[in-house]
C-alpha cells in the first residue's frame, strides 16, 4: 500500500519531481504551493500518472505564511484520507549579500518562511502522526546548515535554525513511533540561486568578492546534481522505513560535512574560501 504523503512547495523543482516519482510509485500526494498554475499543471500531471488505481491527489495554492490555511489544509487532507504517513518540508528561499548591508526585514521573512514555515507543516501534522503510532518527518535543509558560507549569513542561520530544530524534536517523537531526517544538498542546477544573485553597489567593500563569489558559485551550477537526480534522492528517503537522520545529494556535500567534522577550523576554512575564489 502507498503512502499519504504532504509535500509543500511541489510546483517546481525538486519538490514537483520528488511528487511525480513518488506518484508514479504508488504514493499518494497532498500539497501546497504559492504558484497556482504550477499547482494546476502538477495536479493535471499526477493525476495521469495512474488514471486506472483510482488514486486522487489533493494540490492547492497556499502561502506558507498562513498559518490557519495550513490548519485548514491539514483538516482537509486527514478528511480525505483518513491519514499521512510522511511530510516533507520542501518550502523556502534564499538570501544572498553581505551581512553589514541586508536589509535585515527581508532577513526575517527569510527565517520566517524557511524555518517557522517548517515547523507550521510539522506542528499541524504531528497530533495525527502521533495518535496513529508512526509517520516521518522530512526537511530539506542545505550543506550551509552545517557549513556556513560567507555572503549567506541569513540563508545559513535559517539552516542552521532547521538542523538544530529537527535534531531536537526527533528526541521527543521517537517514543511515538515517528522518525525525524534531513536531507542536505549542496547545490541542485536550479534558478535557485541565479534569483538571489545580486551584486553589492558600487562602491560596496564587499563588491569584488561577491563578484567572484557568484562566478563560482554560477559555475558550480553546472556540474551540479539535476533536480531530477535530487528528486530521487527524496523519494529514496521518504520510501525508507528508517530513514539515517543525515542524507546528503551530492558527493560535495558529503565531503564538505566530513572536512566540517574532522579538519582543524584554520584548515577548513582556507579550503572553502579557496574554493569559492573568495581568499
Amino acid at each position: 500500500m502507498g503512502q499519504v504523503v504532504v509535500i509543500t512547495g511541489l510546483a517546481d523543482g525538486m519538490g514537483r519531481g520528488a511528487a511525480k516519482l513518488l506518484a508514479a510509485a504508488g504514493d499518494t500526494i497532498a500539497g501546497f504551493d504559492m504558484d497556482a498554475a504550477g499547482i494546476a499543471s502538477l495536479q493535471t500531471e499526477l493525476d495521469g500518472l495512474s488514471p486506472s488505481s483510482g488514486k486522487t491527489h489533493y494540490l492547492v495554492p497556499l502561502n506558507i505564511l498562513d498559518r490557519p490555511g495550513i490548519l485548514r489544509f491539514r483538516d482537509e487532507v486527514l478528511a480525505k484520507y483518513k491519514r499521512v504517513d510522511t511530510v516533507l518540508s520542501n518550502v523556502g528561499i534564499g538570501f544572498f549579500g553581505p551581512f553589514e548591508e541586508i536589509d535585515l526585514e527581508a532577513a526575517r521573512r527569510c527565517l520566517e518562511i524557511n524555518v517557522i514555515g517548517a515547523a507550521a507543516i510539522f506542528q499541524a501534522f504531528l497530533p495525527a502522526m502521533r495518535r496513529q503510532g508512526r509517520g516521518k518527518l522530512i526537511a530539506m535543509s542545505s550543506l550551509v546548515g552545517q557549513v556556513p558560507f560567507p555572503f549567506e549569513s541569513i540563508y545559513s542561520a535559517s539552516k542552521f535554525a532547521i538542523e538544530g530544530m529537527v535534531m531536537s524534536l526527533r528526541y521527543e517523537v521517537a517514543p511515538f513511533g515517528i522518525r525525524v531526517a534531513l536531507i542536505e544538498p549542496a547545490q541542485v542546477s536550479t534558478t535557485f540561486a541565479a534569483k538571489i544573485h545580486t551584486l553589492p553597489p558600487e562602491g560596496s567593500p564587499y563588491r569584488e568578492r561577491a563578484r567572484r563569489f557568484i562566478a563560482r558559485d554560477d559555475d558550480l551550477i553546472k556540474t551540479a546534481p539535476t533536480p531530477l537526480q535530487a528528486a530521487r534522492k527524496i523519494a529514496e528517503v521518504i520510501h525508507q522505513d528508517r530513514p539515517a537522520f543525515h542524507n546528503q545529494v551530492d558527493f560535495m556535500s558529503t565531503l564538505f560535512l566530513f572536512l566540517n567534522r574532522f579538519l582543524p577550523v584554520r584548515l577548513r576554512d582556507m579550503i572553502l574560501l579557496n574554493h569559492m575564489d573568495i581568499k
